[in-house]
């Protein structure tokens, strides 16, 4: 059997030693748009707001980093786990979520803990959740939760797990914002780690069933979420404490993403539920069930 779902749960945590510095910091916000210039933004690269991305004198490190940290990626250590042997053909990545422990600093050497705390049976797929606890030296960090659809590898007998959907509110959204993804994005974004050719090499996409090479899921996901901070939240990456995500479908390059934000106030901080779309083809699903829970700002307005 592929997967041995009680080996993989059972296993021992493994570990992996990561560092970062400002470079890889302005790397990956270079990969998901940062001081791209737009018609109503033309400075885009030296506005003070997107500066705070890509200028080292005033870097801060927006949470979505965690995913590409050190270069490495929970994907690809988490399907070398005991008890799982998949078809990398079959896998899709089905959803992430980041929680922050503490602001994430600009230059970092941290321990990452990875686990699998749960494979679910889908029938036709199997689900395998993937955990990487990262912890620097002053305690924890952060915590990624990643899932990964396998198809084919469902029927062997498990837990079928959560089926949980998230409902936007039924209102009209409070923000709209767009986002264009440039043509080359995908190339830049793929030099923070992850090198699979379906985002470059035009024949291994149709290998793979798409007719021009598709979007990093998780570019889109950076992209998302530096389009929620900087537009409900002061652009103060500070406030994240969490960002989860479905990944409902694909980007090509040169599309642009339609983001709609929905506030929801909670005691001590908010709720942002978030729905992105492909404006070229009809406002097709790209992220859905996503969510950002935030802090308040700080009363100094810092």
């Amino acid at each position: 059997m592929p997967i041995d779902a009680a080996k993989a749960t059972s296993a021992e945590p493994r570990t992996t030693e990561l560092a970062w510095d400002h470079k890889d910091v302005q790397l990956y916000h270079l990969g998901i748009g940062a001081g791209a210039a737009t018609s109503e933004r033309p400075g885009a690269a030296t506005d003070p707001d997107e500066l705070r991305y890509t200028l080292e004198s005033a870097l801060h490190v927006l949470p979505s980093f965690a995913t590409v940290a050190g270069g490495g990626m929970a994907l690809a250590g988490g399907l070398s786990a005991p008890g799982i042997d998949v078809d990398l053909a079959a896998v899709l990545h089905g959803g992430q979520t980041v929680t922050v422990h503490r602001p994430l600093p600009v230059h970092g050497r941290a321990t990452q803990t990875s686990t699998v705390p749960a494979v679910y049976d889908k029938g036709k797929a199997a689900v395998i959740v993937l955990r990487s606890e990262v912890a620097d030296a002053d305690g924890p960090l952060w915590t990624c939760d990643t899932q990964i659809f396998v198809r084919g590898e469902g029927g062997f007998g498990g837990e079928r797990g959560p089926s949980v959907r998230g409902e936007l509110p039924d209102r009209a959204p409070d923000l709209i914002t767009e986002r264009l993804i440039r043509a080359d994005q995908a190339l830049l974004y793929r030099l923070s780690g992850d090198w699979n050719p379906l985002h470059a090499d035009p024949e291994f996409a149709k290998l793979a069933g798409f007719d021009r090479p598709i979007l990093h899921g998780l570019c889109s996901y950076g992209v998302t979420l530096k389009a929620v901070v900087d537009a409900a939240l002061g652009g103060d990456v500070t406030r994240v404490r969490s960002y989860t995500a479905r990944f409902a479908g694909v980007v090509f390059p040169g599309e642009t993403l339609r983001i709609r934000l929905w506030r929801q106030e909670r005691e001590g901080g908010g709720r942002i539920h978030v729905a992105v779309t492909a404006v070229e083809r009809d406002d097709a699903p790209v992220l859905a069930d996503t969510v950002v829970e935030h802090s308040l700002p700080s009363p100094s307005g810092d």
